[in-house]
């Protein structure tokens, strides 16, 4: 039986494309809180 594991890291990448094509200049600031999201969820 073949378990089901999601991750958070696609769920955030696809919300902060979508930010990025709606709003470009917050480009700078999604890409560091994307960047900060995943070295924290690589942490813990």
């Amino acid at each position: 039986m073949m378990e089901m594991h999601l991750t958070a890291e696609p769920f955030v990448s696809l919300i902060a494309g979508i930010l990025i094509f709606v709003m470009p200049h917050l480009l700078n600031y999604i890409v560091a809180t994307y960047l900060i999201l995943i070295g924290l969820l690589g942490l813990f």
